[in-house]
């Protein structure tokens, strides 16, 4: 055998198993071709029953399908949004406590250096001289004459003139105590005892706790709740800074910082005939939340400091 009819055996030979390989290639890529028809087909039937019978046609047009929206119910958004709500109200209560806190912490180092400054040097620790410091004066009874009447006053007050001079000597000598020999004073009723006992200058004089007059403020706020007294006059501060609620027994309310909004809401209830009513109410701290009633509505206010008159 001749070389060259070697060569075109083997040229012969190649060409035929490259043509099998693209034959056998073509028959798996045609298989696979029609295995993704039939999918398809299984795919878009399978949607056309779900979707209804009627619409065959339209289904095979377009296979993929868009869900329906997933309905939430009211509850769960009313619930959300009280959730959020609460959160921001703890969140300014717990700023408005913070702050306060930290007022009275600064507070009470300005009350200390203050009285460090004021104690002077110890040579002032003299009892005479401490004594000279403290002068105290004497209460003023301007004003009381009828309730106590001239026996109660003391033999001064039967002069014909009428004058009263303030003794202020004889106070003097009382309140240093050093070698003075003990003046009998006059009998005094129980409304002068009890107005020296108020003044600041008596010793037994007691100031108001923070406590006490927090605890006075709820007790207030929760007879007035109890007793549903409704609003007679709304007074909104300047610039937010302090509202008054007046109620129809008398008592004043008055909150800090003032939200003008709320103030004016429940005077607008009032001019309409609809007078206000407090619900109820929670006091955290000196810091409040008070609820009001104005028909089918509420309103909410929000507080740092509330004082009520008793």
């Amino acid at each position: 055998m001749s070389p060259t009819s070697l060569v075109l055996l083997l040229a012969a030979v190649t060409a035929t198993a490259v043509g099998a390989a693209a034959l056998h290639t073509a028959r798996g890529v045609r298989r696979q071709i029609s295995e993704l028809r039939a999918e398809l087909a299984a795919t878009v039937a399978a949607d056309a029953r779900t979707g209804g019978g009627g619409g065959g046609g339209g289904g095979e047009e377009c296979g993929a399908t868009v869900p329906a929206p997933r309905a939430t119910p009211a509850a769960e958004i009313r619930a959300a949004v009280a959730d959020a709500l609460a959160e921001e109200r703890e969140r300014e209560l717990a700023e408005a406590r913070a702050f306060w806190a930290a007022q009275e912490a600064r507070d009470s180092a300005g009350a200390a250096d203050a009285h460090s400054l004021l104690s002077g040097p110890g040579g002032f620790e003299d009892a005479s001289q401490d004594a000279q410091l403290f002068v105290p004066r004497q209460a003023d009874l301007a004003g009381l004459e009828p309730l106590l009447g001239l026996d109660a006053l003391g033999p001064e007050a039967m002069d014909s003139g009428g004058d009263q001079e303030p003794e202020v000597e004889s106070g003097l000598e009382l309140e240093l105590g050093a070698g003075a020999e003990p003046v009998a004073e006059p009998r005094e009723s129980a409304e002068l005892a009890a107005a020296r006992r108020r003044h600041p200058s008596h010793p037994d004089f007691t100031p108001s706790s923070p406590v006490a007059d927090h605890d006075r403020t709820v007790t207030r706020l929760t007879e007035l709740a109890d007793a549903r007294t409704p609003l007679s006059d709304v007074r909104p501060g300047p610039l937010g800074t302090l509202d008054v609620y007046v109620f129809a027994d008398g008592t004043t309310i008055c909150m800090t910082p003032g939200h003008r909004e709320t103030a004016e809401r429940l005077a607008d209830a009032l001019r309409e005939g609809t007078a206000p009513v407090l619900l109820g109410g929670s006091g955290v701290s000196g810091a409040y939340a008070l609820t009001f009633g104005c028909g089918e509505e509420n309103v909410y206010v929000l507080a740092d400091r509330v004082i009520a008159s008793l």
